[in-house]
């Protein structure tokens, strides 16, 4: 995904260079991660949204496959989220992690099972992971929000569903000449991204 910015900055003081590469890492960083998520593949990464989907009893090679959630406007099932679960060969659980956005972390955590205990669980341990179903929990604010016919759920083994290709990370280019008396810089960074193992990534679908 290239980009390109342009800063005007005296750097007879300071390490302007790698401030400004920190900056623009954060900066290139904020547009990546909607684009891992959604992006169309032109000129960007190829989001995991954005690929066509296929009910998980139909599926085939090129599309990831998906469970319903049993409603068709809501997630309140937890039997789905095990079906979710198990939709995932087993090869690939290993190493698995639930992707939602935040609001549907909220719904997810209020779900409880038949003994009245939250399936949300908390890490226990400083830097410890939240758990769903014995599984971390990853938030994408990119991800869907609950709603018919979306997809505000991932299950998947994302290191072997989903491939990042990050290009020599950020480069500055320093030009002490088109703006005298200051110096221009241009930083640029080239980043793709898709699925490559799609037997490693499942949806569930907000549907009856």
């Amino acid at each position: 995904m290239p980009a390109t910015t342009q800063t005007l900055l005296d750097d007879s003081r300071v390490d302007i260079v790698g401030w400004l590469a920190d900056e623009a890492s954060i900066e290139f960083t904020e547009q990546e991660s909607p684009a891992f998520i959604n992006g169309n593949g032109v000129e960007q990464p190829k989001g995991i949204a954005a690929y066509a989907m296929a009910a998980n009893s139909s599926y085939v090679w090129g599309k990831v496959g998906y469970i319903t959630s049993g409603n068709a406007s809501l997630v309140n099932d937890l039997d789905k989220l095990i079906d979710l679960q198990h939709a995932l060969k087993p090869v690939y659980r290993n190493g698995a992690a639930w992707l939602m956005n935040d609001a549907t972390l909220a719904t997810i955590r209020k779900m409880k099972d038949g003994d009245g205990n939250y399936i949300w669980v908390p890490g226990l341990k400083d830097g410890a992971p939240d758990t769903l179903l014995g599984k971390p929990v990853e938030i994408d604010d990119n991800v869907d929000d609950i709603g018919a016919n979306k997809y505000p759920i991932f299950f998947a083994n994302f290191k072997r569903a989903y491939l990042i290709i990050d290009r020599q990370g950020v480069r500055v280019l320093r030009d002490p000449y088109t703006t005298k008396p200051y110096v221009l810089f241009y930083t640029t960074k080239r980043v793709g991204g898709g699925i490559v193992m799609y037997e490693a990534i499942k949806a569930l679908k907000v549907s009856a």
